[in-house]
């Protein structure tokens, strides 16, 4: 944390920013997922503008906020992100500026993996040049990072956990997350626990609710109408009412428990949905990740 912040600001503000490719997207939703009022891609000039329409709301500003700063801001933007922060400071704002790193290499596979473009390519740069130009655009914002985190050997469950542990977490708290998926693909490999739900009834065989997930009403209810699917959600609850507390009270600060069933669509992804909303009942950080549906 910067040294302006302390205990008694009102507000924490951390400013995400990095490599395109690097992260930044599942960094942003992991902290939306623990309560932080976020925005991605938003000039560094208005970052003033946004805290003060936030204080004025009603509602007053949130205790926690994030903030998305890439190179898709104009460079004159990027250079005054120093002052525009001290600035913030000045107001109570604790702020932590975290840059998300990655090497070449990495970045290269992963754009030829998922066959986006990067941001800067639309100038005719080659993807190689276009990462080199980034590199030398936000060097400015590297440079006054209070944290550099290098995603290379980071795949996203592991993205997640660090965010988690290093910038979402409250004190003293465990946090839990519920994450669905299809063995077909695997199960995810930093699960605590794995449960197989394939043995329930399926909806893929109902020719309307293929297309739809476990987060639909229509799916929710044809599987509620399954005494098996009852029976599976409600012993599972009751297991891990017993066993969280024991995690939390070992000084366990991550729980990861996975679902899966075939497709990771529908019967995983209800189950994974029903325990996230029955355990943020009592449970301070509850997290849920459908692994197949993002």
């Amino acid at each position: 944390m910067n040294a302006v912040a302390d205990a008694n600001a009102k507000s924490r503000l951390v400013v995400v920013s990095g490599l395109s490719g690097s992260g930044k997207s599942v960094a942003l939703r992991t902290l939306e997922d623990l309560d932080f009022y976020c925005v991605d891609n938003l000039p560094s000039a208005l970052m003033p503008a946004f805290v003060r329409a936030l204080s004025e709301d009603a509602g007053g500003l949130p205790p926690r906020l994030a903030v998305g700063v890439d190179v898709r801001n104009r460079a004159n933007s990027l250079t005054r992100l120093p002052a525009i922060l001290a600035s913030l400071a000045e107001t109570g704002i604790a702020y932590e500026l975290v840059f998300l790193d990655t090497r070449d290499e990495a970045l290269i596979k992963r754009y030829s993996e998922t066959r986006r473009r990067h941001p800067l390519s639309a100038d005719g740069l080659g993807l190689a040049d276009a990462i080199a130009l980034e590199r030398k655009l936000m060097k400015p914002v590297a440079a006054i990072a209070d944290r550099v985190i290098d995603t290379s050997e980071l795949n996203v469950h592991q993205l997640r956990r660090l965010v988690i542990a290093e910038l979402g977490m409250k004190s003293g708290t465990m946090t839990v997350l519920f994450e669905s998926f299809a063995f077909k693909r695997g199960v995810p490999p930093d699960a605590d626990f794995a449960f197989d739900a394939r043995c329930l009834p399926n909806p893929h065989w109902t020719p309307r609710l293929r297309p739809l997930s476990g987060r639909d009403a229509d799916v929710r209810n044809w599987l509620e109408q399954q005494p098996d699917v009852i029976q599976f959600r409600d012993q599972l609850r009751g297991f891990l009412e017993t066993w969280l507390p024991r995690f939390r009270d070992d000084g366990r600060s991550y729980v990861t428990i996975c679902v899966g069933c075939t497709g990771g669509r529908h019967r995983s992804v209800y189950l994974v949905e029903q325990l996230a909303e029955y355990f943020r009942e009592n449970q301070t950080q509850v997290l849920s990740y459908h692994r197949e549906l993002e």
